[in-house]
């Protein structure tokens, strides 16, 4: 019968303490998996309190919970380990640039998937297999492939690093606890990573937030510029109005005061021309008048001097006009006046 393939993504299957492929899986109260050694290290630091929580999600349990293999999911480990052997071309199981080597592969060396740091040693997935089947080897920590080994052994004792003294905030071996650092606050490294990486989502998480709330706040001063935007836009629109309206207004009154100028010039034209006529008329008559007297003043005949003066006297000279062509420029030369008079009535 053919097996049913079944895509699967590796994160789902990583333990939350070590973030390593769980070996070993239990599951415990919340329903989460651990790797048993890591889940026990972790349990172990909270002897203590009596109470136990859970890495991932904080729940709580009292007593310890008793762990049990979870078989199932330890089948679909071995199936998924062997699935990723299988499908792994034979040229990219040697070692490359950059890449781990198998310190057990005698000829041409193949790339290590993991490193042990019990046997402070790399293997590739051959030479790996021992520790996934054999007993003798469930102790020990495997990890991710790395070329740096020796950093995790303490170079005073010679031991696998794997306690974490907070006092000094440094990791250390478990002989060094019983040296220099008699006395500290020592946790294992696992129970301490599990608390930092806590802490480091619930900093993701705030950052997270923080993010959030920058980007409502950018938001919002967007929309205040575009309200800036456009406040200023319709300003600028009402007063071109406003000004338009103002200047058509004021063209509209210098035509009126101009045809009121035009119309009061015609008028007083028209008068200064009457009173010119008037004028010239009296004047002719006066010369007339000065002649006749200037010929009667010439007569030697005394009685007839009399009579020319008696018919002088009984016909007066013409009245005077009395025009004053001064008075009709005040008019015309006070056209302000007339303008301030129609700016007051606008």
């Amino acid at each position: 019968m053919t097996e049913a393939s079944i895509s699967v993504d590796q994160d789902q299957f990583k333990c939350p303490v070590c973030l390593d492929l769980l070996k070993d899986p239990v599951a415990i109260p919340c329903g989460h998996s651990f790797c048993k050694v890591c889940i026990n290290g972790f349990w172990d630091q909270e002897d203590q309190k009596g109470v136990y929580s859970c890495p991932q999600c904080r729940d709580t349990f009292t007593p310890r919970p008793v762990l049990r293999r979870n078989n199932m999911l330890a089948e679909v480990m071995e199936k998924l380990k062997k699935t990723e052997l299988q499908a792994a071309s034979p040229a990219h199981c040697y070692a490359g640039p950059g890449d781990v080597e198998c310190d057990f592969c005698t000829e041409r060396k193949h790339k290590a998937v993991k490193s042990c740091l019990m046997c402070v040693a790399s293997f590739c997935e051959t030479h790996l297999d021992p520790h996934y089947q054999s007993p003798a080897f469930k102790k020990h920590t495997l990890i991710e492939a790395s070329a740096k080994l020796q950093e995790k052994i303490c170079s005073q004792h010679n031991k696998l690093i794997e306690i974490y003294c907070r006092t000094d905030q440094t990791c250390i071996c478990y002989l060094c606890t019983m040296d220099n650092h008699k006395g500290h606050d020592t946790v294992t490294a696992t129970a301490e990573r599990a608390e930092k990486q806590s802490q480091l989502k619930e900093e993701q998480m705030k950052s997270q937030q923080r993010i959030q709330e920058k980007q409502k706040k950018v938001q919002e001063l967007k929309q205040a510029v575009n309200t800036i935007k456009l406040s200023a836009q319709t300003a600028v629109e009402d007063s071109e109005r406003i000004f338009t309206e103002l200047i058509s207004s004021m063209e509209k009154k210098r035509s009126e005061v101009t045809e009121l100028i035009r119309a009061q010039e015609k008028a007083e034209l028209s008068r200064a021309e009457r009173l010119l006529e008037q004028v010239e008329q009296e004047i002719a008559d006066l010369q007339r008048r000065v002649t006749e007297l200037e010929q009667l003043s010439h007569t030697h005949d005394h009685i007839h001097f009399l009579q020319l003066i008696f018919d002088h006297a009984t016909y007066p000279p013409p009245p005077d006009s009395g025009g004053e062509p001064s008075g009709l420029q005040l008019t015309l030369l006070n056209p302000p006046r007339e303008l301030d008079r129609h700016r007051k009535k606008g």
